[in-house]
């Protein structure tokens, strides 16, 4: 468990490295992500597979109940559990 000074230390360090780049879609991917590092969401390592077959290793933060909380009451409204939306973006 990450301590609050951390959470926030992730989130601007997000905020620095990618909060300039253009497009608003990969806009909304370091919003999500800084909302994901605001509610302690973990890094995890994963193995990807470039389009020339090649293996790879990343680091993504995955998912939390915290997290799952946040975007399950942003997106009820009036109209429901669904009336707003949640975009992830794509990252840069």
């Amino acid at each position: 468990m990450s301590t609050s000074d951390e959470r926030i230390a992730k989130a601007l360090d997000l905020a620095n490295s990618y909060g300039g780049i253009d497009g608003a879609h990969h806009k909304m991917w370091v919003i999500d992500q800084m909302v994901r590092a605001l509610t302690g969401v973990p890094d995890e390592k994963f193995i990807g597979t470039d389009v020339h077959g090649h293996r790879y290793e990343y680091t993504a933060q995955t998912t939390n109940d915290e997290y799952a909380a946040l975007v399950r009451n942003h997106r009820d409204g009036e109209d429901g559990p669904e009336t707003y939306d949640w975009d992830i973006g794509i990252p840069p």
